[in-house]
């Protein structure tokens, strides 16, 4: 047995593999979107990545049939609003399902804009087209190219990992 087959039999065990991602850091974000509705839809994510200049390309993987995931597919625009570090409050309420967090928190959306922007709680928010998608388990890997960037607060970042929220701290 070769060591790809050897590997190829295994698969590490969920909460093996969330302890270990728990060690890497990283900012968080609220994506939202309209879904077919006209109603606000979004979601805390993490996993959010940067993956070319030219054009501007960030990749953001959401959650296999959360509502927020069907709004981006259906409006085909996404915002990815970039939460500071005043901001955990949001981070988890946005992260909790609840159905009336945009009633709890302000945000704006307009023409030049399309997808909400969590005004008080995101220092960046970039607005974009969605280009592909791909699934990869239980996760949709939605790559968007970046139309617009609008900076709302000059609060340092928020960060997660160990399962704490913390602001960037610079050193």
């Amino acid at each position: 047995m070769t060591n790809h087959e050897a590997l190829s039999a295994r698969e590490a065990a969920p909460d093996e593999f969330r302890d270990m991602m728990s060690g890497f850091p990283s900012g968080v974000s609220v994506v939202t979107a309209i879904g077919p509705d006209g109603l606000p839809r979004g979601m805390t994510c993490s996993s959010v990545c940067s993956v070319s200049l030219s054009p501007p390309t960030i990749v953001v993987c959401l959650r296999h049939g959360s509502p927020t995931l069907e709004a981006v597919l259906s409006s085909e625009t996404f915002a990815l609003n970039l939460l500071h570090s005043r901001a955990e409050s949001v981070a988890v309420l946005f992260a909790s399902g609840d159905p009336r967090r945009f009633d709890m928190t302000p945000w704006h959306s307009g023409p030049a804009t399309g997808s909400p922007h969590l005004v008080r709680d995101a220092h960046s928010v970039a607005d974009c087209a969605v280009t592909l998608t791909q699934r990869v388990g239980d996760h949709v890997a939605v790559f968007g190219r970046t139309q617009l960037i609008t900076r709302h607060q000059q609060h340092s970042p928020l960060l997660y990992g160990l399962r704490e929220f913390r602001p960037w701290a610079a050193t």
